[in-house]
């Protein structure tokens, strides 16, 4: 009976450091040092608005999602070979049915995952993401800054890189359906910390890291580190 209880014991134990680490990892605040700041995207601060899609952290287990994923492989080349995904994935091709709000959003504000990162410097700081796109329905993604989506950070659009993990800062529009650059930026008026968040405009989207430079310069491989300012104390 004692060690049936110590086992016990131990099993609770587990998953209570496990859930508690894994909540350290996730209750962080990035640092922008120089004009530049780069966050892994598994390493979101909590997601919302996510009742028919959500952001899945998808790493080697990535087959368990086989029903809800068309693709596979991604985990292997992506950054400390772990990423997200927002699954289920229904509409893969342009024959498969469009949902509007619910595996595609013209409107940000569905499915979104959220970001903590003090600026120590203020001002224009163009966003690149690095995703894995395979068609032309798993390439869209919307960016806004403290509960806000401004016009600079909708319809952020991958054209080119497709079955590989690819750096973009491109926005779609009427009259580039593949993206115009410089068009994708957030304006950081004040020094301190902000919410950088990600909404789905098409499911299936693939996130690796995202990177936000003042000056409008794709990042190589993986970009730059990760640096942290704080946990949260909260």
């Amino acid at each position: 009976m004692k060690i049936k209880k110590l086992k016990f014991i131990l099993i609770i134990y587990s998953v209570f450091t496990f859930s508690y680490l894994n909540a350290q990892e996730r209750d962080k605040i990035f640092l922008e040092e120089n004009g530049c700041v780069s966050v892994e995207a598994e390493h979101f601060y909590k997601q919302t608005q996510n009742q028919h899609r959500e952001w899945v952290v998808i790493d080697s287990d990535q087959y368990k999602y086989a029903d809800q994923d068309g693709d596979k492989g991604e985990y292997a080349t992506a950054c400390a070979a772990t990423f997200i995904e927002l699954l289920p994935d229904t509409r893969r091709t342009h024959a498969d049915k469009l949902v509007k709000g619910e595996n595609f959003s013209g409107t940000p504000g569905i499915a979104v995952v959220e970001y903590q990162i003090y600026f120590n410097t203020p001002g224009k700081y163009y966003v690149w993401v690095r995703a894995f796109s395979t068609g032309t329905e798993d390439n869209g993604i919307h960016v806004g800054l403290d509960g806000e989506w401004p016009e600079s950070g909708k319809r952020m659009q991958w054209c080119k890189g497709k079955n590989e993990w690819t750096w973009e800062s491109k926005q779609r529009t009427k009259e580039h359906h593949c993206g115009e650059a410089e068009k994708i930026f957030l304006e950081i008026k004040e020094k301190g910390v902000h919410s950088i968040q990600f909404s789905m405009r098409e499911d299936g989207f693939a996130f690796d890291k995202f990177q936000l430079s003042t000056s409008y310069e794709k990042p190589l491989n993986f970009g730059i580190d990760e640096k942290i300012y704080s946990s949260n104390p909260n």
